[in-house]
């Protein structure tokens, strides 16, 4: 099957163009040609279009089972209404009975009515029967009713562990909070899917990216349920591919939090670039710290608004230097969550040691989220090499927080991602959904204004990416991060043949209304998979 596409505005990667054809799921180098047979010919009728969106960093599994549960970000604007949403919710979806009520995407800063986290007391107001646990919108912090804490066998004698904290009222009552790895006490109390669950989840979480203009993602999907094998999870991926369902390509990026559980993963020959154009087996994923919302990334110093604590990291520097030592021995890629400049300057070191011990070329080991951070963090990460993991919808809200969280002089070298290009990393883009919404052109217009789409802004303006390089960053940069930049990424004679279409041309758009520019059409292998108003 041949088909011309034409009388487009399309962007290579490298150039505009007007035309491109592709056969049998791939772009193929042809001129127009009215003497050549097409199979079928499409006028694109000035439509802008470029190669498929890849988010370089979310979680595929875990944005589709938010999907399935209570939306709270939409109901985030008090905490009246959050509760309000929670009672209707349960209403609407009568649960059987050992089912949970969850819900994720609030975000206490933007309550109107109290400036502060939702407790078990509030949500007991939903339920006193019915276990509930309802997750903030970076992940990093969990509120439960007090029926939760009964089910999960959780009271004041529960230990702290590692890398997390249980919450507490000044009487030392507990509030229903967790955070970071203390969330794991809720979560081996949550009944687990089967593996018909976790595909529906992982199509449901496809088709919503594929509206986005996502074809390719590189999830994180092993850390949402530790108690099932991961063995399942790839097996779910792969059953999908074998009933031609899934229309995302996945580079896996595979979560760990032990030394001998990455061991028997590599030992099964699960390395870097095994599997297929569907799923493939990506970095060893590690998870630094928390998140600058819920003031649980590990700060250097003190909090500029929160002087009793520096956030928290999740690994002694003995764990996180051996589990990076042993991925760069066997070969694997490392991508390690870093949010704080404390966190940053910990896997900084661990990288470092075993690119010493373990010499290796073009590794691609990369910093995800790579936000707070010095000025002496930047060249040195300059020096090693790193791929970054950037996620530029995060100032969307960051803008409004940033310099109150860690002060004006440690906010002035963070976000820093067009200094870090410019001294020759490669920077893709994502979203960390469901952390955020996987809204490219939300995540393109914060990159190219660093505004707020609000207004608020622009932060460290000196930073914007032009609009090339936003879209190269969720194009080419993202194909870069999974060693597939000769495969996909570009509109170019062999590369897989995933495009989008889209409303309006990001180039001559005015840079503040780039977020309402729509998807129309994605298309993975030459094939539709999302149209804008179609069944």
């Amino acid at each position: 099957m041949k088909t011309l596409y034409f009388n487009g505005i399309i962007f290579t990667g490298t150039d505009l163009v007007n035309h491109f054809v592709v056969e049998d799921g791939v772009f193929v180098c042809e001129k127009q040609d009215a003497t050549i047979a097409y199979d079928a010919c499409v006028d694109l009728e000035g439509q802008f279009v470029c190669a498929g969106f890849n988010d370089s960093h979310l979680h595929l599994l875990n944005y589709g089972k938010a999907l399935l549960m209570a939306q709270l970000h939409k109901h985030t604007t008090s905490l009246e209404d959050l509760l309000h949403y929670g009672k209707a919710f349960l209403e609407a979806h009568p649960l059987r009975e050992g089912q949970w009520l969850q819900g994720r995407g609030f975000n206490q800063d933007y309550f109107q009515d109290v400036k502060r986290m939702p407790t078990r007391w509030d949500l007991d107001q939903i339920s006193t029967t019915i276990p509930i646990v309802f997750t903030r919108a970076c992940g990093h912090c969990c509120v439960v009713n007090s029926k939760a804490l009964e089910v999960a066998g959780i009271n004041s004698d529960t230990k702290e562990v590692l890398g997390g904290t249980i919450g507490k009222n000044e009487d030392g009552e507990l509030n229903g909070l967790f955070f970071d790895n203390a969330m794991n006490y809720i979560q081996e109390a949550l009944p687990l899917p089967e593996k018909e669950d976790i595909k529906k989840m992982l199509l449901v979480g496809a088709k919503a990216l594929n509206s986005y203009g996502i074809t390719s993602c590189q999830s994180d999907d092993y850390c949402v349920y530790r108690e099932i094998p991961v063995e399942v999870i790839n097996e779910a991926y792969q059953e999908l591919i074998e009933e031609k369902q899934l229309s995302v390509r996945v580079y896996e990026q595979c979560n760990f939090t032990q030394l001998e559980e990455l061991k028997k993963f590599i030992d099964k020959g699960n390395v870097t670039g095994v599997g297929n154009d569907y799923f493939k087996i990506g970095p060893l994923k590690m998870l630094g710290d928390g998140s600058l919302g819920s003031r649980t990334a590990y700060l250097s110093q003190p909090y500029a608004d929160d002087p009793s604590t520096r956030g928290f990291t999740l690994f002694t520097d003995e764990v996180m230097d051996a589990m990076v030592g042993y991925a760069s021995e066997k070969g694997m890629q490392v991508a390690v969550h870093a949010i704080g400049d404390a966190c940053l300057e910990q896997v900084l070191n661990a990288i470092e040691k075993a690119l010493l011990k373990y010499p290796r070329k073009n590794h691609r080991h990369g910093i995800v989220h790579c936000q707070i951070s010095r000025r002496e963090q930047l060249e040195r990460m300059a020096r090693l090499g790193l791929h970054i993991y950037a996620q530029t919808i995060f100032l969307d809200y960051d803008n409004h927080i940033v310099e109150a969280r860690v002060g004006k002089d440690l906010a002035s070298s963070s976000y820093s991602w067009e200094t870090l290009m410019d001294k020759g990393l490669h920077v893709s883009n994502g979203s960390d959904a469901p952390v955020e919404i996987p809204d490219v052109m939300k995540g393109m217009e914060c990159a190219i204004t660093r505004t707020s789409i609000d207004g608020c802004g622009p932060y460290l303006e000196e930073e914007a990416f032009t609009v090339e390089e936003a879209i190269r960053s969720f194009t080419m940069e993202s194909a870069y991060a999974s060693f597939e930049e000769t495969k996909k990424g570009q509109i170019k004679e062999g590369y897989v043949a995933d495009f989008v279409i889209l409303s309006a041309n990001p180039f001559t758009t005015e840079a503040r209304k780039i977020h309402t520019i729509q998807v129309l059409k994605t298309y993975l292998n030459g094939v539709c998979v999302y149209e804008k108003g179609g069944v």
